[in-house]
């Protein structure tokens, strides 16, 4: 009997031992693992939309900067050279094969080329220029050049422009709609001029991309008004002067946006453009993307004026 009762007393220790150990977490303490598994998810949650935010911002600068970097050195480069291998420094609405493409007699005396593909700016007469800022239509640039050089040159689509070619070299920067989308992209269109002003039908095309994600372009025409003043005029406000004073300097300015839209942030609406505040059209998703303005001003290498005085 005494030894059927030891193993009887054994057995029930045993059962208690594995009832004792078989209890899990109070709901108490459950609820304490609950919330704190939740602060420490949401502090990685945080961290990680930081990054990704700083991440974006990040790429998005970089997408404007290289963009930019390359548009600017690319136009700078070739409005740079405009009005070379022309014997008339003088650049004006009435220069033949002037530099600065304003009228038909820029490009030759029997040119009827149509106006809208010549520089231009708001104001012109049947200009309306393709852009994403409220009520503020962009600008085209016209330029002119023959290569006189010992070396061969490209023009802004890539073709090359052999030494000592009788044509002239003609290009439109504009800004226009990119293929399949409703994104503005600025553009250049090269064509070829004769002596007599024949313009070569490529002139007319939809041009290559100089830079994707352009939301403005505009630009403003130097012209050195005396002896010691130069004055920045828009394209339509110069064609209105009664004396055409010679223009030695181009500047440029845009707006250009990044490919990659920002991560729970809005970047600013509003830029200045050549000393004039622009806003961007109203549009849900317009403030999603990185966009920042630039400008540059261009010396006209073959359009320099001397003025000689006498003492």
């Amino acid at each position: 009997m005494s030894c059927n009762h030891n193993i009887v007393h054994h057995k029930n220790e045993l059962k208690m031992s594995i009832v004792n150990r078989s209890q899990g977490f109070t709901l108490i303490e459950l609820m304490i693992s609950l919330v704190l598994g939740l602060l420490i998810s949401a502090a990685v949650m945080q961290v990680y939309i930081i990054n990704m935010r700083t991440l974006t911002v990040q790429q998005s600068a970089s997408e404007v900067q290289d963009s930019t970097i390359f548009a600017l050195q690319g136009i700078e480069n070739h409005v740079r050279i405009a009005n070379l291998g022309n014997s008339v420094i003088e650049i004006t609405d009435g220069t033949s094969h002037g530099g600065i493409v304003l009228t038909t007699t820029n490009l030759g005396a029997s040119n009827a080329t149509d106006s809208k593909y010549l520089t231009s700016s708001e104001g012109t007469t049947g200009w309306v220029g393709l852009s994403n800022v409220d009520s503020v239509a962009s600008d085209q640039l016209t330029i002119q050049y023959n290569n006189i050089t010992e070396n061969s040159l490209y023009d802004c689509e890539g073709t090359e422009v052999a030494s000592g070619t009788d044509d002239w070299v003609v290009e439109r920067y504009f800004i226009r709609e990119d293929s399949g989308s409703n994104d503005l992209v600025l553009a250049c269109d090269a064509g070829r001029v004769t002596d007599a002003g024949v313009v070569s039908e490529d002139f007319y095309g939809n041009g290559a991309v100089v830079a994707p994600g352009v939301d403005q372009f505009k630009v403003l025409l130097g012209a050195q008004t005396d002896i010691s003043n130069l004055t920045y005029l828009p394209a339509a406000t110069y064609a209105q002067l009664t004396e055409k004073p010679a223009i030695t300097t181009v500047k440029i300015g845009f707006i250009v946006r990044s490919e990659t839209p920002l991560v729970n942030t809005d970047d600013k609406l509003t830029f200045t453009v050549l000393g004039t505040d622009q806003t961007l059209k109203t549009d849900a998703t317009r403030a999603q993307y990185y966009r920042r303005s630039y400008e540059s001003t261009i010396l006209l290498r073959n359009a320099r004026v001397m003025s000689v005085t006498g003492l």
